[in-house]
């Protein structure tokens, strides 16, 4: 083998080597943030339990339901770290497995998810569907639930207590419109350019909590056109933040 087909070789191997380290990246980031929101969501339950809110506890259960809190807290920052660990890699563009999804039923099972946390802060969830039924949309259901998690994630934290969440379904050309409005942190001036970019974080949100990988907002973007969607959001003051997303309605 001559000098020129040696490195030929070594270049084609560089490359599959960097697709499969890609692929490993996007796996772990996409499993963690579906682990993480599982947690968070059990978290919220133990908590409303230890609060007394679902009915008074024995000593022998008290003590049970705090060392699984704090066991279920110490899991949480452990994907924590590994997100923010695999926060360099990005989400490559492939070909994902669509299927027909019903994404009304899909939005009633990831709103329960939070409805301990949302609970816990006494932000009300809204889910308004239209009076008409909504046709199936063709994507990926596993990566189109981490675009729920993550936007109704952002609108609990970045609420005011009290709040409120209005989750909206329609039909626009060929596309169903999901939007997630909550009534809370308002997208600063800067951030509304670079919100969507990698690592960033609004100063805004960071006032409101410190802690954050800055990848939540870029990963969903890049799964919604990877299911060839759009993604955008409106921020004004005193009116709250929207994030809207469109994903393709399943034709037979």
């Amino acid at each position: 083998m001559n000098p020129e087909e040696k490195i030929k070789k070594l270049e084609e191997e560089n490359e599959k080597l960097k697709l499969l380290y890609s692929k490993k990246s996007d796996i772990v980031s996409l499993s963690s943030h579906q682990i993480r929101t599982s947690l968070s969501a059990l978290k919220w339950i133990i908590k409303m339990f230890l609060d007394g809110d679902l009915g008074a506890l024995t000593t022998e259960q008290e003590s049970l339901l705090k060392k699984a809190y704090e066991g279920n807290d110490r899991a949480i920052n452990t994907v924590s770290e590994l997100l923010f660990a695999n926060k360099t890699e990005d989400i490559i563009d492939k070909a994902y497995l669509f299927a027909k999804i019903d994404l009304t039923e899909l939005i009633d099972n990831t709103i329960f998810d939070f409805s301990g946390e949302a609970y816990n802060r006494g932000i009300e969830m809204l889910f308004l569907k239209p009076n008409t039924k909504i046709h199936s949309v063709n994507g990926n259901k596993d990566n189109i639930r981490v675009v729920l998690q993550n936007l109704l994630e952002n609108a609990i934290k970045y609420s005011n207590m009290h709040g409120k969440i209005f989750i909206t379904l329609k039909e626009i050309d060929g596309m169903v419109q999901v939007s997630v409005k909550d009534t809370g942190v308002v997208i600063s001036e800067e951030g509304k350019s670079k919100i969507f970019e990698k690592f960033y974080r609004d100063p805004e949100a960071q006032k409101r909590e410190a802690v954050g990988s800055g990848i939540g907002l870029y990963t969903i973007k890049k799964i919604v056109e990877n299911n060839k969607g759009k993604i955008w959001f409106e921020s004004e003051k005193n009116e709250g933040t929207t994030f809207f997303f469109t994903i393709p309605i399943f034709k037979s």
